[in-house]
């Protein structure tokens, strides 16, 4: 006879809470109850993708948080995270048979928007969903912040580095499709081993392409960026960098350590090349998934200091107001008690623990109420 497989309580508690934190970091971001289209192409929130309401053959769309509840309920969802400057499509011209039960009014299409393969239920180079059925490694997928697709950590062609929960990754074809950027990565990037540059400020005006064109790639972008030595700013931030020529191997994908985005120049050429290339988002640290994160997070506690059982305490009167909270705190101070009786030992609460728990409190309030007297 096989072994259950088991986990002890502390193991599942912390789980359960982390699991929590970050749907609620994820999710508070994002308005649950009303359709999301009104507010136009939204700055960063959560987004689904219907696999249910696409015809076979159609369109890759995307709906709002609160349509995937209220109007694709029990459908088969992708869940895409969180993407920037989006409009909820539920219920416009690519949906054929459903209206949105929250915003029917719109447009045929959001011609804004940007697509793809992860509308479709699959993500990485590799092309494959995830949850994968068939791939029985255990690998995390970690988003790219210019792309946006989520790639499998062994994908990246680099090793993943450590809290890569507060830094942000550039897959390498974004690098290579924007080469320009190897030149901020050789200096500001979390590198394999700490570098230190000694920063020169005596520009070479030799060096007048912005950004640098590189080989490797089959999509470069390269903005219109030339300028003459009269039109180089001498405060440009990327032009000093390419004069101080640090070298980094341009490969794999790039880790970016929390407020890169801040050292990035913003002079008004550097704007210009971003904007063209689509990426003046890059200049935006309230761009960042961890921003989004953190204003779900405030939003939810700003929530919880509304809780529902204070409101109903509020229409109580002082005695019932303490009988009540003094009944809270004795079940869940006996219930933490007993819980980590568990947790010390190791062992796994079953279902029979709990019921036999709340047997015990459910007997002990019988003798309760049984020696109460109550006057007439």
């Amino acid at each position: 006879m096989s072994e259950e497989q088991t986990v002890s309580l502390v193991d599942v508690l912390k789980e359960d809470e982390e699991l929590e934190e970050e749907a609620s970091a994820v999710l508070a971001g994002s308005d649950s109850d009303h359709c999301s289209y009104p507010q136009g192409y939204v700055k960063r929130q959560a987004l689904y993708a219907c696999n249910s309401c696409r015809p076979k053959g159609g369109e890759a769309a995307g709906v709002c948080l609160a349509c995937s509840y209220k109007c694709h309920e029990g459908h088969d969802l992708f869940e895409l995270y969180t993407k920037r400057n989006f409009r909820c499509d539920c219920g416009n011209r690519k949906f054929t048979e459903l209206q949105c039960k929250l915003h029917p009014e719109k447009e045929e299409v959001n011609r804004l928007n940007k697509y793809s393969h992860n509308f479709f239920g699959v993500y990485c180079t590799c092309s494959r969903p995830y949850p994968d059925p068939e791939d029985q490694v255990e690998d995390e997928m970690i988003q790219c912040v210019v792309c946006e697709d989520w790639l499998h950590g062994r994908h990246l062609g680099r090793v993943v580095p450590d809290c890569v929960e507060l830094q942000e990754m550039i897959c390498e074809l974004c690098m290579n499709k924007n080469p320009f950027l190897w030149t901020y990565a050789a200096h500001l990037s979390v590198p394999g081993a700490a570098v230190q540059v000694k920063e020169e400020r005596d520009a070479d005006e030799s060096n007048t392409n912005l950004p640098i064109k590189e080989e490797k790639g089959d999509e470069v972008i390269e903005p219109s960026c030339k300028r003459s030595r009269e039109e180089v700013e001498p405060s440009c931030r990327l032009m000093e960098l390419q004069t101080i020529g640090q070298k980094r191997v341009q490969s794999g994908a790039v880790f970016w350590p929390s407020g890169w985005r801040s050292k990035l120049c913003s002079c008004t050429t550097c704007k210009e090349c971003l904007s063209e290339a689509g990426l003046s988002f890059l200049l935006d640290e309230s761009d960042t998934v961890l921003a989004y994160e953190n204003k779900g997070k405030t939003n939810e506690q700003r929530q919880q200091s509304h809780d529902p059982l204070m409101s109903v305490l509020d229409n109580l009167n002082h005695v019932q107001q303490l009988e009540i909270i003094h009944g809270y705190n004795d079940m869940k101070t006996e219930l933490k008690d007993f819980l980590q009786r568990f947790a010390a030992e190791g062992k796994v609460v079953t279902p029979d623990d709990i019921r036999q728990f709340f047997e015990q409190q459910s007997r002990k309030r019988r003798r309760d109420d049984a020696g109460c007297f109550y006057p007439t």
